[in-house]
Formats: structure tokens, C-alpha cells, sequence
């Protein structure tokens, strides 16, 4: 399995609230509802990653 990044980034309280109370109703922590959505936004505009997909490529924006 590839190596996970961690990623740090600022929430608006309120929206942290809003997204924990979602995680918790679909028994997930805030870290798996957030990437689920973001899973859910790329799927969605035909953006997901295939699984051949070099996940070890540098990003071209650093």
C-alpha cells in the first residue's frame, strides 16, 4: 500500500462541527468523511485517480 500523506489545512469551527456531526452519523472519523468527500468531488467531475497512477510522482505544484 502507498504511503499516506498528511495533510494540515484550517476549518471555520462552525464547518468542523457540521462535518464531525456528519462523520459520527456515518460512523466514520472527521480525517475518512473528509477524504470521502473529496473521493466523492473527484469521482464526480472525472477526476479520480486510477490505481495506475504513480502515486510517487512529485507534485508539479510544490
Amino acid at each position: 500500500m502507498a504511503e499516506r500523506k498528511a495533510v494540515l489545512f484550517r476549518l471555520d469551527p462552525k464547518l468542523y462541527l457540521a462535518l464531525r456531526r456528519w462523520a459520527d452519523d456515518d460512523l466514520r472519523s472527521v480525517n475518512a468523511q473528509v477524504e470521502f468527500l473529496l473521493r466523492k468531488a473527484l469521482r464526480d467531475v472525472g477526476r479520480q485517480p486510477s490505481k495506475e497512477d504513480d502515486t510517487t510522482a512529485p507534485c508539479p505544484h510544490p
